[in-house]
């Protein structure tokens, strides 16, 4: 007989039977991992979308931090430009405080500068601070005259934002972060918007703040990219995209500006950039749904480039997320489930950066340069261990040559070896540029000058790296000079600069303070120097001069000239770390000099020497400097002399000689203001206290003598493109009183 069929009540037990274990064993793998049990509620996916805004951005760091006192989780971040920024550090783990204390020490005025930190440029560019200070530079080609790409460079911004991200995240793809994240640009061809999604988060993050006419566009899967804000500013509709339940907005965006603000070219192109924003943003804020929130700080106060209220903006950040503070609370977590929830998001990566012998260090460029200079320059040696951070540092670094518009360092380990790729793309405009500059001086009396002066450089001229400079200038002094600098070798460090030297002008002779006669001079020069550079701070020449000089008595007039002959032998040694000429807050100048000139005719050999030293002194807000100097001149006049503002203020120009020039001050400013990025910096205001003279007997004796004049001012100073521009008023102790304007380079 065959077996009787089981009825339905004894196969319902069965699958019990066999669901149980599967049941049992699904629930333990749900506890091991962490993940919610199917029958647990889940709480809503919250995304953060922050916005554009330049400065207005830090506003970003005050709602980060009220999330976090709310204790509100974010799953997923959506951020263009500012907000990429902000966003992209806190999706890889940085923290709020981190976030504040970046926002509150960078020093944006260098990070939004046209060129990176001047301390951090090669000596030679340094050196045309000096000769030229002006900012106001071209390409100079055969196909005529070109301007920089942007009015703002990349290195100084790109270091900023690798000294933002966590450790070991700068190059995650954008997708693989302790929260998923995505940043928003515009392609800049065809004006889409790219998503970046697993783009590496330094680039990600890079790309989507290059504002147009501020920063460099960049270059992202064969497309040319700036600013996202452009088309999507407050990019809703991509968190949504991304599986966000609930959404907090944060606009930081540009209102339009009103009429009065319009009256000039540059205020209507700013006011066109603020339509197209807030024209996106306007769209993206119909796409918010009932659930979502929207965070709108105030910050009336704080413009697109004015990075000098960075806490108030943090503080409108806050203030605007705090009004918000009972719908926020609705979606906050208990506080134990936070701390697990922030744990996970702050958690370091895996891999540290662990320092590993360097193999192999090659170059990659397209255009003039030499990769093997950039190899020596950058000065990664093989069998030496370093870092990934070295290796960046390195490759950064050669920025401050000045004609690199960008430079990538590819690492690849086998092996136990670090081998280096360095690929750097030339910025064309910079192999041959002509910068323009301004001076004018006046004392509101008689003495008053004026020069236009221009300098041609064109750099990479040979394979070993030569440069040639050509200096003019035209106006109350006349001159021309042509260097042709060329080192020893790719990458030498020793160099020979042959020179050749005109110049015209016209000097008062003082006796006793007294203005007396005027002197009309014409001098021609030629040199040659054998020199080596001392890492970028600094150098040490040997050199001969071979002068011709006449000299003609102009007032009263006179017929006739004398005429004079010398070859002098020298030797110069330079150091210049000073982050700014005008009013540097941290590196020293020196200049120390000796030359012979032997005797002819049977006369004895003469000799002289002088030295210049200035250190920089700063607070929070206020900047100065420490001077001094000291000349002295075997016979005749020692080769410096004072008189002027900031030079004994009071007295004129040039009036104080003697055999010996002793000379110190100190000046000190507080800011008060800035200009417009467009037309310059901080404004300050200042004093100076000064000390020294002119004299012909041993210094120990002169320094007690009633030759040495006291003397101070009060000024105001800005910096302009043109260079540092004063308006003061200078007085000895002795009566002298005297009004200054100044535009140009002050000693």
């Amino acid at each position: 007989m065959g077996r009787a069929a089981p009825d339905r009540r004894t196969l319902r037990a069965c699958l019990a039977l066999l669901v149980l274990p599967l049941q049992l064993l699904a629930g333990a793998s749900s506890a091991a991992t962490g993940e919610p049990l199917a029958s647990a509620p889940a709480r809503p996916r919250i995304a953060l979308v922050l916005s554009g805004g330049g400065a207005r951005g830090f506003a970003h760091i005050g709602v980060l931090r009220v999330l976090r006192e709310l204790q509100v989780p974010v799953d997923i971040v959506v951020g263009t430009s500012m907000g990429s920024v902000v966003g992209g550090a806190y999706a890889a783990g940085a923290s709020v405080d981190d976030l504040a204390r970046m926002a509150r020490e960078t020093n944006w005025e260098q990070v939004v500068a046209d060129r990176p930190a001047r301390d951090a440029l090669a000596y030679r560019r340094r050196e045309e601070d000096v000769l030229l200070p002006s900012r106001i530079e071209f390409g100079v080609h055969r196909d005529g005259v070109n301007l920089p790409p942007s009015a703002a460079g990349n290195a100084a911004l790109e270091q900023a934002l690798g000294r933002l991200l966590p450790a070991g995240t700068r190059d995650l793809p954008s997708d693989q972060l302790s929260l998923p994240f995505r940043s928003v640009a515009s392609d800049l061809l065809t004006g889409e918007a790219v998503e970046l999604v697993d783009t590496p988060l330094f680039l990600s993050m890079r790309a989507s703040l290059a504002v147009p006419g501020v920063f460099a566009p960049v270059r992202v899967q064969q497309r040319l990219v700036v600013d996202g804000g452009l088309v999507r500013n407050l990019p809703v509709g991509m968190a949504h995209a991304m599986g966000a339940d609930i959404v907090i907005a944060v606009n930081v965006g540009t209102p339009l500006a009103p009429e009065k603000s319009l009256g000039s070219a540059l205020g209507v192109a700013q006011q066109m950039l603020n339509i197209l924003t807030e024209q996106n943003v306007q769209r993206s804020l119909r796409e918010l749904g009932p659930k979502d929130i929207l965070i709108a700080p105030l910050l009336a106060d704080v413009s697109f480039l004015d990075f000098s209220h960075v806490q108030s903006a943090i503080a409108a950040g806050e203030a605007a997320a705090r009004a918000l503070a009972p719908r926020l609370a609705a979606l906050a977590l208990d506080e134990a489930t936070y701390a697990q929830f922030e744990n996970r998001r702050l958690a370091p990566p895996a891999l540290a950066d662990a320092a590993i012998p360097i193999g192999t260090v090659t170059a990659r460029t397209a255009g003039r340069i030499n990769p093997q200079v950039l190899v020596a320059q950058s000065n990664l040696v093989p069998g030496k261990a370093a870092t990934l951070a070295q290796v960046r540092e390195a490759g950064d670094a050669l920025y401050g040559r000045g004609d690199l518009a960008r430079v990538e360092t590819d690492v690849v380990d086998t092996d136990g070896k670090r081998h280096i790729d360095i690929i750097a793309r030339e910025a064309a405009w910079a192999t041959s540029r002509l910068r323009v500059g301004l001076e004018l001086a006046s004392d509101f009396n008689e003495a008053n000058s004026f020069a236009m002066k221009l300098m041609y450089v064109r750099t990479s001229v040979n394979a070993w790296d030569a440069e040639v400079r050509a200096v003019m200038g035209i106006g109350d002094k006349r001159d021309i000079g042509v260097q042709f600098w060329q080192p020893l070798g790719a990458g030498s460090k020793w160099y020979v600069a042959p020179s050749l030297q005109y110049g015209a002008s016209a000097g008062d002779i003082f006796s006793g303070g007294r203005r007396l006669a005027r002197n009309a001079y014409n001098v021609s020069s030629a040199s040659l120097v054998l020199g080596r550079e001392l890492g970028n701070w600094g150098d040490l020449q040997v050199g001969v001069r071979r002068q011709s000089a006449s000299t003609r008595v102009v007032v009263p007039q006179q017929d006739g000239s004398t005429k004079t002959f010398d070859s002098t032998q020298f030797v110069r040694y330079r150091v210049d770390t000073l982050d700014s000429l005008g009013f540097a807050s941290r590196g020293v100048l020196l200049d120390a000099g000796l030359e012979r000139s032997p005797g002819a005719d049977g006369t004895a050999s003469l000799a002289r020497s002088s030295i210049i030293g200035m250190a920089a002194v700063h607070t929070d807000n206020w900047a100065g400097h420490l001077y001094g100097e000291w000349a002295h001149a075997q016979s005749g006049a020692a080769p410096l002399s004072l008189g002027g503002f900031l030079r004994l203020s009071g007295t004129p120009a040039d009036s104080i000689q003697g055999r010996t020039i002793a000379f110190a001050r100190l000046v000190l400013a507080r800011r008060v203001g800035a200009l417009p990025l467009t037309l310059g910096g901080t404004l300050r205001a200042g004093f100076s206290l000064e000390t020294g003279g002119g004299f012909d007997q041993p210094l120990s004796a002169s320094l007690n003598s009633a030759s040495r004049k006291q003397a101070g001012s009060a000024f105001l100073a800005v910096d302009t493109r043109f260079g540092p521009a004063y308006l003061g008023a200078g007085a000895t102790r002795d009566g002298n009183r005297t009004l200054y304007l100044f535009l140009g380079p002050i000693w």
